[in-house]
C-alpha cells in the first residue's frame, strides 16, 4: 500500500501553487492516504469476465437524419417583417 507522506503533500501543494498550513498538511496526509487506500481496494476487485459498463440508465442516443427544411420563404419576404434593414440584412443596435 502506498503511503502518502508530508513530503508528498508539500510537493503537490507546491506544484498546485497552494500554500498550506501545518494543520492542513497533516489533514491532507490522512485524507489522501484514505483516498489511495480506497483506490487500491477498488483495483483489487476481480473483474475478470465482466463487460465494461458505459451506459446504466438504458437510454440511448436517438439520431435523426439531417434534412434540409424548405419553408418556401425568400430572404426578401422575411426582411419585410423586420423594423430596420440595411444591405439586405437585419439592422440592430450596436452591441459592444
Amino acid at each position: 500500500m502506498a503511503k502518502i507522506t508530508r513530503g508528498d503533500v508539500l510537493k503537490l501543494a507546491r506544484l498546485s501553487k497552494i500554500k498550506l498550513s501545518q494543520e492542513e498538511v497533516d489533514k491532507f496526509v490522512v485524507e489522501l492516504s484514505e483516498i489511495v487506500k480506497y483506490v487500491e481496494q477498488i483495483n483489487s476487485v476481480d473483474t475478470e469476465g465482466l463487460e465494461p459498463t458505459d451506459q446504466v440508465t438504458g437510454l440511448r442516443n436517438v439520431m435523426r437524419p439531417d434534412e434540409i427544411q424548405d419553408y418556401k420563404e425568400t430572404s426578401q419576404e422575411l426582411l419585410k417583417n423586420v423594423p430596420e434593414q440595411e444591405k439586405n440584412q437585419i439592422k440592430v443596435k450596436r452591441v459592444l
